[in-house]
């Protein structure tokens, strides 16, 4: 995503937050005259608990939502209204602070909210008055006022509730104790919490076998933590550890924070207060907000080395291949040459694997919303691409020679070292088989074992070349060096040159028609000035300054041009399938309409996720059987930067695309397809049950 793209990212959740701010500055000046104006949303209701003279006993207010309308937690989150009480009590009564059940989270627009859905009850502690007999009657008043939304619109509504308490009564105390079940039970011990410039990170002492199925904190301090940002979650023994954005416009460090740790989908909770203090770095991930823990360290170094490795045969690596079959061809060269080629051809896709890892761990670690694959979402970087593809069809078609060791002709360990380079960078963005487990992990995981993982796909992608490097039997299995060669590389100029057609129609897909057009006239007059210098060397003349000086030329014309004819990008491609754009609130709206729900995240430049489309998405079978099914399909196109797909790619534990997510009928567990679909995949997934008949 461009700056100004991004500029408008931001302003739009300005504009969201500002408005959520006016509604509710709003709705505390119109509460009284809504509420005459219409019922209310919520129905509220005062009841008393049971009670015994001398003793308190508690008040509770039972709020039941309308079917697909909310209340708000004490604090609301990004929009939304906490309840506000004004109570009348008999002389010598008090009434304590109201606590609240474990909330839901609510992300609706890039806005996170703290809601309930579902009928819940806000208890008060009460004190009776001193001296109170037995069957005495307490007459209780409250005027209570809140806010009942749904994902389209807010209404301030509110009633005045009253009960009447008989002194040593037991009235409704089956009632009593499921909500008081449903209070997160108190820590029981001090947290810690630490300020830092971009996070806030806490340390609460949980046993290390205390169940985590999809943990979230919920900060009662307002705009402390950026409520909407992925919370991430590690272990460290009997402590956990969790690290929160902070807001930006935080306040000073706070003396106490208070925060409710909600611990299942099933609404356990536990209540803390954490003061402050240094709180350890590192801990074994969870998977994400939301799962499991993650296998250990060895078994994800393990993931990503067989992920790279099996990248070799995933249609990710098909605009490389002219490079991996020249290098392969190579191998048959003599054994010492063939091993130094094997090492910098490794060392190339290593170094180029640990950089993006650690440009992409930079990155998220300032505030931005960016995933694997970053750089191919870039029109800038697809220019680059495009002219990088046309001029090494140029020099495989022996237009020109590198004056220096160069990708494919030489033959030298530099040349062997920038191909691995070049392959590494272009092959990684599509994610396969056990990387993409690996890969999400790195997101999660401390830098250095991080940037291991990526190391690690590096190693398995060019575990192939090193193999036949250092085996004598498989380097036996090569053709000879000789004169084929030079026809064999002439044929490998086929497949780079479509890659660079690809690449056109990639820039017009992200940046629109005017900018691909630039970026080919580029390529064009860079094949032609390597065309002349070509000639110039044939010709035994000098052909470094000239080219030199040309190349400085069209660099130049590159940064004036491509900016200015960078417009939005193309609409999403047609589909048999009814699709809609991905988005928070758009999955919400379809999983509350108990359908099944597809989710499915893909990208123009990903032709693993192209693939896929081909083979099990868009075929009339599938169309057929979500038809008779009645799914829902929900289409992230992740081709430009998506803060919002990207948030829940790594909700998900997915570091990249392709990602599909089937949300089965009613409030089923959501399931992660196979990144690889069969044909079937998706028709059997919709008539399961018998849901086609």
């Amino acid at each position: 995503m461009n700056r100004s793209a991004l500029r408008r990212s931001s302003l739009g959740r300005r504009y969201a937050l500002l408005v959520a701010v006016l509604w509710q500055a709003l709705a505390l000046l119109l509460l009284p005259s809504a509420a005459q104006a219409a019922p209310n949303h919520i129905a509220a209701e005062l009841v008393a608990g049971p009670s015994a003279p001398g003793s308190g006993t508690q008040l509770a207010i039972r709020m039941r939502p309308e079917p697909g309308w909310h209340g708000y937690w004490r604090n609301p989150g990004d929009a939304g209204l906490g309840m506000q009480l004004d109570w009348s009590l008999p002389e010598g009564a008090k009434a304590g602070e109201p606590q609240y059940p474990v909330p839901q989270t609510l992300l609706v627009s890039g806005l996170m909210n703290h809601v309930y859905e579902k009928e819940y009850a806000v208890l008060v502690p009460f004190s009776v008055p001193a001296g109170a007999k037995a069957g005495m009657k307490l007459p209780v008043r409250v005027k209570a006022q809140w806010l009942a939304c749904t994902e389209q619109l807010c209404v301030p509504e509110s009633a005045e509730l009253a009960v009447e308490i008989t002194v040593g009564a037991q009235a409704h105390a089956r009632e009593f104790e499921e909500w008081t079940r449903r209070l997160p039970a108190p820590l029981g011990s001090r947290a810690r919490f630490a300020l830092e410039p971009t996070a806030v990170r806490f340390a609460i002492p949980l046993p290390a076998t205390a169940p985590l199925a999809a943990p979230h904190l919920f900060v009662v301090q307002d705009k402390l933590v950026d409520y909407a940002a992925p919370q991430q979650f590690t272990r460290q023994g009997d402590t956990l550890l969790v690290t929160i954005p902070r807001a930006k416009f935080a306040p000073a460090s706070p003396s106490t924070v208070d925060a409710v740790l909600r611990l299942d989908g099933e609404g356990s909770g536990i209540a803390l207060s954490a003061a402050p203090g240094a709180v350890p770095m590192g801990g074994t991930p969870l998977s994400g907000p939301g799962t499991s823990e993650l296998p250990a360290l060895p078994w994800l170094l393990l993931g990503a080395l067989v992920g790279g490795l099996l990248l070799n045969v995933m249609p990710c690596v098909f605009p490389i291949l002219s490079l991996k079959a020249i290098s392969l061809a190579r191998a048959g060269e003599s054994e010492a040459h063939a091993r130094v080629e094997g090492l910098a051809y490794t060392a190339g896709v290593v170094l180029a694997c640990l950089g993006l890892g650690a440009v992409l761990l930079g990155l998220r670690a300032t505030g931005e919303q960016v995933g694997w694959a970053f750089q191919l979402q870039e029109p800038a970087v697809i220019a680059a691409l495009l002219l990088l593809a046309c001029a090494i069809t140029a020099n495989l078609l022996g237009l020109f020679e590198f004056a220096v060791p160069g990708f494919a002709s030489s033959g030298s360990p530099q040349g062997a070292f920038a191909t691995g380079l070049l392959a590494a960078f272009v092959a990684t963005p599509c994610t396969g088989p056990f990387m993409a487990t690996a890969m999400g992990a790195a997101l999660l995981l401390p830098i250095l074992p991080a940037l291991a993982l990526f190391a690690a796909l590096g190693v398995g992608i060019a575990l192939p070349f090193l193999a036949i490097a250092f085996v004598p039997a498989l380097r036996r299995r090569m053709p000879r060096p000789g004169a084929w060669m030079n026809t064999f590389r002439r044929w490998m100029a086929v497949p780079m040159g479509l890659t660079a057609l690809a690449l056109a129609w990639l820039a017009s897909r992200i940046a629109g028609p005017w900018f691909a057009l630039a970026a080919v006239v580029l390529a064009v007059l860079l094949v032609a000035l390597l065309a002349l210098a070509g000639r110039r060397q044939r010709q035994g003349q000098a052909a470094i300054r000239p080219t030199g000086a040309g190349l400085v030329v069209l660099g130049a014309m590159a940064v004036v041009v491509l900016p200015l004819t960078e417009r939005a990008p193309s609409a999403a491609s047609a589909s048999m399938l009814a699709v809609r754009p991905f988005s928070e609130a758009a999955l919400a709206k379809a999983r509350a309409s108990g359908k099944p729900v597809f989710a499915w995240f893909t990208a123009d430049w990903c032709l693993t996720c192209k693939v896929n489309e081909e083979v099990a998405i868009e075929r009339e079978e599938t169309r057929a059987a979500f038809e008779k099914a009645g799914v829902v399909v929900l289409r992230g196109d992740w081709t430009r930067r998506d803060p919002a797909i990207t948030r829940y790619l790594t909700a998900q534990g997915a570091a990249g695309v392709p990602l599909y997510v089937w949300y089965p009928a009613g409030s089923g567990t959501p399931e992660k397809l196979p990144q690889v679909l069969t044909p079937s995949t998706l028709a059997d997934k919709a008539c399961a049950g018998g849901a086609c008949r």
